[in-house]
């Protein structure tokens, strides 16, 4: 069967730290947090007060959706979800309204843990108050799990195949493969992916329960976030969302369209919770064969990788993750290439975690940079006696950049890697 190249030419994103392409490149570059305090999370009795809340004022939400759509509105997740592919699909230079005609060639995959649950909230108290008549008529497409592709898919009109995936912190990562799949299969030209997650604490207090949860940064918002660093004591919350469009290179030539980076291959997997893998915990040899399956998806080796965006939350879990990576590719010291954690700037955004770290890692591709891990001052020994200190840098640089991979790992023991390249306008066309 002929295997399309597939890239990516548009992009939008809502994080803790930035809305906004253009803003979220410019705060990544600069290592800008996006961490702040949380009165309502003290108030509830959180041991963490801190988290990650895209900053979204009333105006802005309405350039997006209709005073009808905003009416009863109250999914934080699905207003992310809505403004981070609309500004995708826009940026990638197709327009949409609602007269326009059904877009069989174009479809979505865009994935969420938990739909509304502030609505859903709503909804108990009023029924438990015998207020069932009240409820209104958007409970049910603002709290189901694929409230965010039912609006989507909507408000743009796709005919192709619209879903909504949901695999914990791997759901973004996974959404993106599953659209790659089918646009280099041609059961699509093009493909919506993404992921989104609600924020507050009706989502975030079953993790503070956990007590994986930073406790010791309320005071001190900005360096709570803390991957790889030997004072890393939990992760802090995110939310927010990421989308990217993906499309068929022979499409996106024929638009002359911009194209960010091209997406090679990948691999989903998981480790069976079993050889140390739980609920909670990843198993290290199904990990390693994720990343060495993507390789070989990718049709690439471990030494043309020059940067890695990882998943490493600041939990006790980094310097594992590290290992894994030094084992699957077989480099270690100064062979390892760069690797970074955008989780230092905006948190663990949870099941929208993937899809904002890809749109940071393509940008990254696309204007040649390696983004700061912030708060990483002091990294955990276990790790310097894996890969250089070098090569976990704390100030932006200005790099070469070739190939990039990602990677997310969720609970449940489910892995995801995907392999971007920097697409160059003197690429061949066609197929593999």
């Amino acid at each position: 069967m002929m295997k399309r190249r597939v890239v990516i030419t548009g992009m939008g994103v809502v994080a803790p730290n930035a809305a906004g392409l253009d803003n979220f490149l410019k705060a990544i570059q600069e290592g800008t947090s996006g961490i702040t305090f949380h009165q309502k999370l003290q108030d509830l009795q959180f041991s963490c007060c801190i988290g990650g809340i895209p900053t979204i004022s009333e105006e802005l939400k309405s350039q997006y959706l209709t005073p009808l759509q905003l009416r009863g509105f109250d999914s934080s997740g699905i207003l992310y979800g809505c403004m981070a592919g609309m500004d995708a699909w826009k940026d990638a230079g197709f327009s949409f309204d609602e007269n326009s005609p059904i877009d069989y060639d174009s479809g979505m995959v865009f994935g969420t843990g938990t739909s509304g649950v502030e609505k859903f909230r709503e909804a108990i108290y009023k029924l438990d108050d015998k207020k069932v008549k009240r409820l209104g008529s958007t409970v049910v497409i603002q709290t189901m799990a694929s409230g965010i592709s039912a609006y989507l898919g909507g408000i743009l009109g796709m005919g192709n195949q619209v879903t909504t995936n949901s695999s914990a912190c791997t759901t973004g990562t996974e959404a993106l493969l599953m659209g790659f799949e089918r646009v280099q299969s041609g059961k699509a030209k093009r493909m919506l992916v993404g992921s989104c997650s609600d924020d507050g604490a009706y989502i975030w207090g079953g993790f503070d329960a956990m007590r994986v949860m930073t406790y010791k940064h309320n005071e001190s918002p900005e360096k709570g976030s803390r991957p790889l660093s030997e004072t890393a004591s939990g992760f802090v919350p995110g939310s927010g969302a990421g989308a990217l469009v993906l499309e068929s290179l022979e499409s996106a030539l024929e638009r002359e369209a911009t194209i960010y980076a091209e997406v090679l291959g990948g691999n989903v997997n998981s480790g069976g919770q079993r050889n140390g893998g739980t609920m909670t915990a990843p198993n290290s040899e199904a990990v390693q064969k994720c990343i060495v399956d993507a390789m070989k998806d990718a049709k690439i080796s471990p030494n043309e990788i020059d940067s890695i965006n990882g998943h490493l939350t600041a939990t006790i879990k980094d310097p594992t993750e590290i290992e894994n990576w030094t084992k699957a590719l077989n480099r270690k010291d100064n062979e390892f290439p760069y690797i970074n954690s955008l989780k230092s700037m905006v948190g663990h955004c949870l099941a929208a975690a993937g899809a904002i770290e890809i749109v940071a890692t393509v940008l990254q591709l696309k204007h040649q940079f390696v983004f700061p891990n912030i708060n990483c001052e002091d990294v955990h020994p276990d790790i310097i006696k894996l890969i250089s200190k070098e090569k976990i840098p704390t100030e932006m640089i200005h790099k070469e950049l070739n190939i990039i991979a990602k990677a997310s790992f969720g609970f449940g023991d489910v892995n995801g890697c995907v392999i971007f390249r920097r697409y160059l306008e003197t690429s061949s066309t066609g197929s593999d």
